[in-house]
């Protein structure tokens, strides 16, 4: 499936957790905003009780008190015909006409309870009409009256009406608080309810998501790393599959493209170490073949050498005296001839030796196959009164063959010592010091005063068989610097000419440092 597809799989994990918390945040305001509504319903009602019913029943009490006092002042009035008596009259009347308008201003939401009130007033009044304000004016004061039974029969009757409607008005105000109080409870049980409500949606919420973020994200996230985990044990033939947020598919779909190209570069790989094999072993073969030709070379081919220069000698010396002088001459060429075949083939074997057959490593002492070098040749030393300076400091101990490093101080030796100038002493100086750079490495130089090298023949002279002198003016081969290029190059180093030099020869080469040499570690830990 695509990773950019669309829908709930299309989110990211950074989509995921907006999605929780907007489905949180909704729960919480939903309940918030239902609770606050409720509450505001509470404080209506509660209001509505204390501010307005409460007062209109205290008011209704205080009317009906007012009236009934009426009531009694008329019938006092008219027994004893006394004025004083109609003062609570007059008094019950300013407090009804207070009470009635406290009733309307209270009232004023309650249509119905208002109606109860124009009723008491319309029949307060007629009582009044009818009855008390007659009898007020037929009772002279200090006389005995008497009022008819048919105005007394009404009195009673309208003032009977004004008693049930009391007890309506009284029930009705009641009812009128009960049904505020039963509204508060029913309030407060909807807002119990609503806040249960949210709680046991709130933590179905939190169920629902840790769910869903478990199947979402904890369980693609877990899969993609045990995956990964095989992936890194070896089991590279293992397919990753996209699962999850968008994000975590991209990631799972990187991560199965960095596998499969390790898959390829592993076959590449493992193909190349097929086709190294095969030059391996060709390799073993050709060295194989080496061996032979060396032990050939050195047995076989040297003996007929032997015989031929023993047999030339042997004719020279029982048929000398017979062979004039250019036969002497020839015999002595052909003996020459196989002395200079054995020395090549000696060289050669020693050249295609090195790095290759009983090789060793371990610390040499430069000093010490220096010494065995110049010991080597000391016979040519002896004789041309050359003079060897050696480092004050003397030379440092390097990982190597020490039959090789010997070969190498005696090639250079000699051929500073071989290629001297006419009637000049040689003079040979070795120096060496401690390289800085990257690489550790020791630079050594021999200089002598000798006939020097052009520098246009400064590469070719470490080729093998290259001469550049003839062989009457200077013996050799041709392999000893190609034998002492190959032995630096064996212990990891360079050698060449330096060209600045115009005194004479000038040597450099490099080797090198041995990390647990005691030079190395001294300087090492002075740095």
């Amino acid at each position: 499936m695509s990773p950019d597809q669309r829908g709930m799989r299309a989110l990211t994990v950074e989509g995921w957790q907006y999605l929780v918390l907007s489905i949180m945040a909704a729960v919480v305001l939903a309940g918030a905003v239902t609770t606050a509504v409720l509450l505001h319903r509470t404080d209506q009602v509660s209001n509505q009780i204390t501010n307005n019913v409460g007062p209109a029943r205290v008011a209704a009490y205080q009317l009906q008190a007012a009236l009934r006092d009426q009531e009694t002042a008329v019938r006092g009035y008219v027994i004893a015909a006394d004025p004083q008596f109609l003062e609570p009259y007059n008094s019950g009347r300013e407090v009804e006409a207070q009470a009635s308008a406290a009733l309307r201003q209270f009232e004023q939401k309650r249509p119905d309870l208002l109606d109860d009130l124009d009723e008491i007033e319309q029949a307060s009044g007629s009582w009044r009409t009818n009855y008390a304000e007659p009898v007020v004016a037929a009772v002279k004061p200090g006389q005995r009256n008497t009022v008819s039974a048919a105005l007394t029969e009404v009195g009673k009757s309208e003032f009977d009406r004004l008693r049930v409607l009391f007890d309506r008005q009284n029930a009705n105000l009641l009812q009128a608080r009960n049904d505020g109080l039963a509204e508060l409870h029913s309030i407060s049980a909807w807002r119990n309810g609503v806040l249960i409500a949210m709680l046991v949606a709130f933590i179905a919420t939190m169920v629902v998501l840790a769910v869903l973020l478990r199947r979402a994200l904890v369980r693609p996230l877990n899969r993609l790393a045990a995956a990964c985990r095989r992936v890194a044990e070896g089991n590279f033939g293992e397919r990753i599959v996209p699962q999850g947020p968008r994000d975590i598919r991209l990631i799972a779909i990187d991560v199965e493209n960095m596998r499969q190209r390790i898959v390829e570069e592993l076959e590449a790989s493992r193909a190349a170490t097929e086709a190294l094999d095969e030059h391996a072993e060709e390799l073993r073969r050709s060295n194989a073949e080496l061996e032979q030709f060396a032990y050939v070379a050195s047995h076989d081919l040297q003996e007929p050498l032997r015989k031929v220069a023993s047999f030339c000698q042997l004719l020279e010396k029982r048929y000398g005296d017979k062979l004039d002088e250019r036969g002497t001459e020839y015999i002595g060429f052909a003996v020459d001839g196989a002395k200079r075949m054995q020395i090549l083939i000696n060289d050669l074997l020693t050249f295609s030796r090195v790095g290759r057959l009983n090789a060793t490593e371990t610390d040499v002492d430069l000093d010490t196959v220096l010494d065995a070098a110049l010991s080597n040749v000391a016979t040519s030393i002896e004789e041309t009164g050359a003079v060897i300076e050696r480092p004050a400091g003397g030379l440092p101990t390097i990982k190597g063959d020490p039959t090789l490093l010997t070969m190498l101080w005696q090639n250079l030796v000699g051929n500073a010592v071989k290629f001297r100038r006419e009637g000049v002493a040689p003079t040979v100086v070795i120096d060496c010091a401690r390289g800085s750079g990257e690489t550790e490495e020791w630079w050594f130089s021999v200089t002598d005063n000798g006939i020097g090298i052009a520098a246009e023949f400064s590469e070719k002279v470490f080729v093998i068989f290259q001469r550049l002198h003839g062989r009457d003016a200077y013996t050799g081969t041709g392999i000893g610097l190609a034998l002492c290029k190959k032995i630096v190059e064996h212990h990891g180093g360079t050698i060449w000419i330096d060209n600045d030099y115009t005194e004479g020869t000038r040597f450099r080469f490099t080797l090198p440092v041995a990390v647990d040499s005691p030079a190395a570690q001294l300087e090492g830990s002075s740095s």
